[in-house]
């Protein structure tokens, strides 16, 4: 659904050539394509964009990486961005700002929704990547981005839809959060994750 929905927003503007769900479908239909300018979930199902970027660079295709992702925190933005993606914006972004994106990355600038070129200067600058997180990393994706939302203040149904998934999924997703964290409450959680910059 999400898919269709870019597609839909780029119209005649972009030529899309190909689609993926997974990373062995998109490494596969990257290599085959050869595409100017590749949008890359970060997320994306089979080890994320991430992996994507590694394999097609490690075959030595010329593709240009623009990450597009319901991720804003810090450490999705720095691990695209040093695999070698050229630019990172999140879901928000409108059609004509997409359409714009993906021209500029194919011309060979660097783009970044506003808030984010502020994480990805202040890492360069200090010359390393967020500090590994224990507890963030026994969270799947998917629980992660349920995380960050419920913890801005969502209701569930604003989760579901933000995340193309059904109510009841967002409730397992969270029970399963708030176990693996320890935690007992929305309230904590959006302690939990204010005190670790991930709101």
């Amino acid at each position: 659904m999400f898919r269709s929905g870019v597609r839909a927003e780029l119209g005649d503007a972009v030529d899309v050539v190909a689609e993926a769900d997974d990373v062995d479908s998109a490494v596969a239909a990257v290599l085959r394509e050869q595409p100017d300018v590749v949008l890359l979930d970060v997320h994306l199902p089979g080890g994320g964009g991430v992996e994507v970027i590694n394999q097609v660079s490690s075959r030595g295709a010329p593709a240009r990486f623009l990450a597009l992702s319901v991720s804003d925190a810090a450490q999705d933005v720095i691990g695209v961005i040093r695999a070698g993606a050229r630019g990172y914006v999140t879901k928000t972004i409108t059609g004509p700002e997409l359409v714009q994106a993906i021209g500029r990355v194919a011309d060979g600038d660097a783009v970044f929704s506003p808030r984010l070129a502020g994480f990805v200067l202040d890492a360069f600058a200090a010359g390393e990547a967020p500090s590994v997180d224990a507890d963030l990393d026994r969270l799947s994706n998917r629980e992660r981005e349920v995380m960050r939302l419920i913890a801005r203040g969502y209701a569930y149904k604003e989760v579901a839809k933000e995340l193309f998934i059904s109510v009841k999924t967002v409730e397992t997703h969270v029970s399963a959060v708030l176990r693996k964290l320890q935690l007992s409450s929305r309230h904590e959680l959006t302690r939990w994750a204010a005190d670790r910059r991930l709101l």
